[in-house]
């Protein structure tokens, strides 16, 4: 299986990935966990790129083509060859993010971002994607602490510093794709507390994966 989660800042990605992560391994499986951007050794150098708060200056192209650079290598050094070794893979953000960001974020045509999403990804979409929905002051507040707390306000706070303009577009770019995509793509609550999204989750999961009769 292969789980990719989306959403805002802050909408508290990581903790459920740590938590669909014990999920699995409750039910025998064994779980890798990875991330966009940054999955790969080629990731981390991009990443160190793409979301320092000094690259402002990135163009929407260049920001594009990083992003599906750091997804080449990662699916094809990390993600296609976890799959084949028989592990449940959860990614922390992957093509939809480009899709959102760079298009309903920056304006770029979403057709050609699907069409180089396509030859990056080499064929393989996930088999479910997870949007954790929140209110964008709520999201990017909590995300703006969390970077000043771990000291990387600056290292990893270039979307962060963006306009709250640009999130609150974000979050309804999340919920067109998703209505649009309603074959593979889910949208969970992000608003109350870490248990109650965790159930909701974990019942996107079960009815998906291993739901009966």
């Amino acid at each position: 299986m292969f789980i990719t989660f989306e959403g805002i800042e802050g909408t508290g990605k990581t903790t459920q990935i740590q938590n669909i992560k014990k999920y699995f391994e409750s039910r025998g499986k064994e779980v890798f966990l990875t991330m966009e951007p940054g999955g790969s050794r080629v990731g981390r150098e991009l990443r160190k790129m793409l979301l320092h708060v000094d690259n402002k200056d990135l163009t929407p192209l260049t920001e594009l083509f990083l992003y599906l650079a750091d997804r080449a290598q990662h699916v094809a050094q990390v993600i296609r060859p976890e799959l084949e070794a028989g592990k449940v893979v959860l990614c922390d953000r992957f093509a939809d993010s480009t899709i959102v960001y760079q298009g309903y974020g920056r304006g770029l045509d979403t057709t050609m971002l699907q069409q180089l999403n396509e030859a990056a990804v080499a064929g393989l979409w996930p088999d479910l994607t997870i949007i954790l929905d929140i209110d964008p002051e709520v999201g990017l507040k909590r995300a703006t602490d969390r970077n000043i707390e771990e000291g990387k306000a600056m290292d990893e706070g270039r979307f962060e510093a963006e306009h709250i303009s640009f999130h609150k577009r974000i979050r309804e770019g999340y919920l067109t794709w998703a209505a649009l995509n309603r074959d593979r793509i889910r949208v969970a609550d992000a608003s109350s507390s870490p248990n109650d999204v965790f159930e909701r989750i974990k019942t996107i999961i079960e009815a998906r994966f291993f739901a009966t009769g």
